[in-house]
């Protein structure tokens, strides 16, 4: 607890995550007095402790795996069956969280950062009352107040996993005990796609179902194509273009049963496996933390804020998962340091939403940027395509990883950069120079004449800049 609760504090924030803490950061380095409220033991929250850290550690293991099994490709051998232990698995992914998010603890002492433990909520005096795990109540006084209460995996309607204990969400999958024969996955953006890559890597059974007609829904149907033919070939079955009808796991089972039929309702078809993992979307943490005292205003379970991030009530902020939109880490942190910079008059432009890169780590990795080609063209846009194929990459030949592509949109008239989709390894390391390059309105002939190193994926960039107004060399 802080020493002095009854001094009022310049901002208090409701969230550890990377919202949360980077705006404290923040504003403690602008020289405001800070608390952050944090109801879990370990600061970071789910991106750290329960997202994006462990399921890349998961994710590079099962790299490793498959690396391994396929070293005769080569002219590499490997004494004997090549083999894991589950349990290793599971605990090298819980080691990494662990020393980040003690890392992050260091830097809010650092910074002189209250860290309050505790369930946070508003007050009708526009104060914070936390409520601790023995059910003790401390009101803090604060001048402002930033949410970054994150977000929770988002259910089938009328699910209770109380009642059906092998039916999991991403949290419960990354911690299972034993690595299960079967997994069912519904559901095919990032969270499906990429736990469909660990399972099977680990030699698990995968059957990955999506309503949309085709996987990762959001990206450009080419990169998704990519993915889809990978994942086929490492034995997952699809289906896409499919409603969920029923989904059984009950304690008495043994299997989770699930059945669906196409989306037009033919085609009734079922499975059965160990566990079920539904991966469907988060949903903002938006309920109990009363929102509803000071009439900070709500839509489909999504705090609403205006383009500072501001909510309904004067005094109160809101960024990250639970204003919807992107829901990603970085777009919180983003937002987190710029609501801190409105707050101060030290910026006035707002962030761009479409600036904020999208990435799916699987095998090929995913990223995108700005505008696809298709919304490109719904919006009446003129456009000029550049594509480089990995397969024309020697870096990628070298790695055995020529599958994939770098695409680049640009404008016709001006031949400015609108947007970028990548599929292939590495591709997620690609992303922010071309984020930079659409900041900095860069165009064809900028990208194109940059001189990049040689062999590098990033020589991509410019191979396909140069595509697009047909002075590409080595394609």
């Amino acid at each position: 607890m802080p020493e002095d609760s009854n001094k009022p504090y310049d901002l208090i924030v409701i969230g550890g995550g990377p919202g949360g803490y980077s705006g404290a950061i923040r504003a403690a380095q602008r020289g405001w007095r800070v608390g952050l409220v944090e109801r879990e033991d370990q600061l970071g929250g789910v991106c750290l402790n329960w997202g994006c850290i462990p399921t890349k550690t998961l994710l590079h293991q099962a790299h490793l795996l498959r690396s391994m099994q396929e070293a005769d490709h080569f002219g590499l051998s490997v004494r004997g069956e090549v083999g894991f232990d589950w349990a290793r698995v599971i605990e090298r992914s819980r080691e990494a969280t662990d020393g980040l998010s003690a890392g992050i603890a260091g830097l809010l002492r650092r910074h002189k950062i209250d860290v309050i433990h505790g369930h946070g909520q508003l007050t009708e005096a526009a104060h914070v009352e936390v409520t601790d795990s023995l059910g003790e109540r401390l009101p803090l006084a604060t001048q402002r107040t930033l949410l970054a209460t994150g977000s929770r995996p988002r259910l089938l309607p009328d699910l209770d996993l109380s009642e059906h204990p092998r039916i999991l969400t991403s949290r419960e999958a990354m911690v299972l005990g034993d690595r299960p024969r079967s997994v069912v996955i519904i559901g095919a953006g990032a969270i499906g796609v990429e736990f469909s890559r660990f399972f099977s890597a680990f030699g698990s059974n995968v059957t990955l179902l999506e309503l949309a007609h085709q996987i990762l829904p959001t990206e450009d149907p080419q990169a998704a194509a990519v993915v889809h033919a990978a994942l086929e070939a490492e034995g997952v079955e699809i289906h896409t273009g499919v409603q969920i009808d029923s989904l059984e796991g009950g304690p008495r089972r043994r299997t989770a049963t699930v059945n669906w039929r196409g989306a037009e309702g033919e085609q009734a078809s079922s499975c059965r496996a160990d566990v079920c993992l539904v991966a469907i979307g988060v949903v903002g943490n938006s309920e109990g933390i009363g929102l509803e005292n000071l009439g900070v205003q709500t839509e489909a379970g999504s705090i609403v804020v205006d383009d500072r991030y501001r909510t309904s009530s004067p005094n109160v902020w809101a960024v990250g998962d639970v204003i919807g939109g992107s829901r990603l880490a970085h777009a919180a942190t983003a937002e987190a340091v710029a609501a801190i910079d409105f707050m101060m008059d030290r910026r006035q432009t707002p962030i761009r939403s479409d600036l904020i890169p999208a990435c799916v780590y699987g095998d090929p990795e995913v990223a995108s940027v700005g505008l696809s080609e298709s919304v490109a063209q719904e919006q009446g846009i003129e456009v000029r395509i550049g594509k480089f194929p990995f397969s024309a990459s020697g870096r990628a030949l070298a790695t055995g990883s020529g599958k994939g592509f770098i695409k680049l949109i640009f404008g016709a008239r001006y031949g400015e950069l609108l947007g970028a989709s990548l599929v292939g390894q590495g591709v997620t390391e690609l992303i922010g120079e071309l984020c930079l390059a659409i900041q900095l309105e860069a165009t064809w002939e900028e990208l194109a004449h940059t001189v990049h190193p040689h062999p590098t994926l990033s020589e991509g960039i410019m191979e396909a800049a140069a595509a697009a107004f047909g002075e590409a060399i080595n394609i």
